[in-house]
């Protein structure tokens, strides 16, 4: 099958799925009732492939109605029988791998081969790890901590969790959101963005076909104004994880603060390479390329600040600049595609208006453009090399969000380590050394959420992935994200059966 059998079967196959609607309430899918249409729109083309009705407050209230139902029955589910069920999701979601990937790849415009070795394949290993951790809900042991009184901790579900997720990983972002949540036997509902809903609302259905219950897992598909500040205000919303930019990630705070909701918030980044002298230059070159470049550079962990130090530095320049030359712009539908578009056209004049700015002080090595000829009705910008720019420069203090990579020089190591830190964020970051002292200083005092060292991006299910500071707080993927999914609570029984108890006389009587 070619390219463009391949785009034109996933075209059909999602108008053909979504007939009804984009809104998936309790097991079933709705139309919206914003009275205001949506397209989903293939960035690779500009063309609409798929057209619905957002969202609005009646379709929020009616799916989080669904999931207060659902709440106690699933709550009240033994870990074994929510295990089970989430074994049965990943093999259902391992059945529909190619239909995902297809639909991720034309929703987002990734590459397809990124869609097929990377988001679906993640997104299977996540669903089998939440199956096995749902069973490992573990509160301390039980205890005489007092001397007459034996404790215990419980851990239990908040209730119905409203999620928002971006566009940039829509499958993996839905997973990341809800399996941790109904793992430890909440319910949700989940609201996508609204240029990417389609793999969002393929996985909830593959949750229903893998028989967890209806209104455990819901989609509404609308504005975030709308849609989203109803859902996070929502009275009956206890808790509200958020994955986005930090501009926005501080409305949902404020929303969210204001009805006292559990809050999780992942959110942007600007992720410092750091090279030291005696890294291995090849490696380095080629992890820069590959970190930066990863899903066109719209990661919030994405290599954006690599700092060199001087012995390496032009080398590293020159190798960097002769590896994206290398990097094949086109179709995401061709396996020998590279980098696809950016989401949209508006997001790539967004990507472009920085380097543009950029020329009046700094020098664009390479990139820095739109291709031509038949990738121009596309969103695409050419891998993008900026040195000489300032440190306190827009491209180097702000979120790019495309294929875009500084490189700046430095002497010292303490000077490196300084420059990854002068940053508002602290997603994640790399170091790169074969002195095994010197790599163990820099995952000490780079202050983000996660540290690689000799590589950047991979992630896995069984680790946390979460920020410091302006990035956010609290944990996606691993065991940890229960904290942010459960509520601790403390049981004490007392042992003595004695009435009186000696405590009493600080109320009445004397010892």
């Amino acid at each position: 099958m070619g390219d463009q059998d391949n785009r034109f079967q996933a075209q059909n196959d999602v108008q053909d799925r979504f007939a009804a609607g984009a809104q998936y309430i309790g097991g079933a899918l709705r139309a919206g009732t914003s009275g205001r249409r949506h397209a989903v729109v293939d960035p690779a083309s500009g063309e609409e492939v798929y057209g619905y009705e957002l969202a609005g407050p009646a379709d929020v209230d009616a799916a989080v109605a669904a999931a207060r139902e659902a709440f106690p029955d699933w709550a009240g589910a033994t870990p074994g029988e929510r295990s089970d069920a989430l074994h049965r999701f990943a093999a259902v979601l391992a059945d529909q791998a190619g239909e995902l990937a297809r639909a991720e790849s034309l929703q987002c415009g990734k590459p397809i081969k990124l869609s097929t070795e990377f988001d679906v394949p993640g997104t299977v290993d996540n669903t089998a790890f939440f199956a096995g951790a749902a069973r490992h809900l573990e509160g301390r042991s039980a205890g005489e901590y007092s001397g007459d009184h034996t404790s215990y901790v419980r851990r239990e579900p908040i209730g119905v969790v409203g999620s928002i997720a971006p566009w940039n990983y829509p499958l993996q972002m839905a997973a990341w959101k809800i399996l941790p949540a109904v793992a430890a036997g909440n319910t949700v509902v989940l609201k996508p963005a609204e240029l990417t809903p389609l793999t969002s609302l393929m996985f909830a259905q593959a949750a229903t076909e893998a028989g967890i219950p209806d209104g455990v897992v819901n989609i509404v598909t609308g504005a975030g104004r709308e849609a989203g500040e109803h859902l996070v205000g929502h009275p009956d919303v206890a808790m509200t994880s958020f994955t986005g930019s930090t501009a926005v990630g501080k409305r949902v705070a404020e929303l969210a603060t204001a009805t006292v909701k559990r809050l999780h918030l992942e959110l942007g980044g600007k992720a410092p390479f750091v090279v030291f002298d005696d890294a291995d230059l090849e490696a380095a070159a080629h992890g820069a390329v590959a970190g930066a470049l990863i899903n066109t550079g719209q990661d919030c962990t994405a290599a954006t600040r690599a700092y060199v130090q001087r012995p390496l530095y032009d080398a590293f320049v020159a190798a960097v600049a002769d590896l994206m030359a290398t990097v094949r712009l086109g179709d995401p539908f061709d396996p020998h595609t590279d980098l696809g578009p950016l989401i949209s056209h508006a997001q790539r004049d967004r990507v472009a208006g920085f380097v543009d700015r950029a020329r009046g002080y700094a020098t664009v090595v390479t990139g820095g453009e739109a291709p031509q000829g038949e990738l121009a009705k596309g969103a695409y910008y050419r891998p993008t090399l900026i040195t000489g720019a300032p440190q306190d420069s827009e491209v180097v203090r702000s979120e790019i969000f495309g294929p875009v990579l500084v490189v700046l020089p430095f002497d010292g190591d303490d000077e490196g380590l300084a420059l990854a830190n002068d940053t508002p964020y602290g997603l994640a970051a790399s170091a790169w050394s074969r002195d095994v002292y010197r790599a163990g200083r820099a995952t000490r005092e780079i202050k983000a959420g996660c540290v690689w060292v000799n590589d950047h991006i991979p992630i896995i299910s069984e680790m946390p992935h979460g920020g410091y500071r302006a990035s956010g707080f609290g944990k996606d993927m691993s065991a940890y994200s229960f904290e942010e999914y459960t509520q601790v609570k403390h049981v004490m029984y007392d042992n003595t059966a004695i009435a009186r108890k000696d405590w009493h006389r600080t109320i009445f009587g004397d010892r």
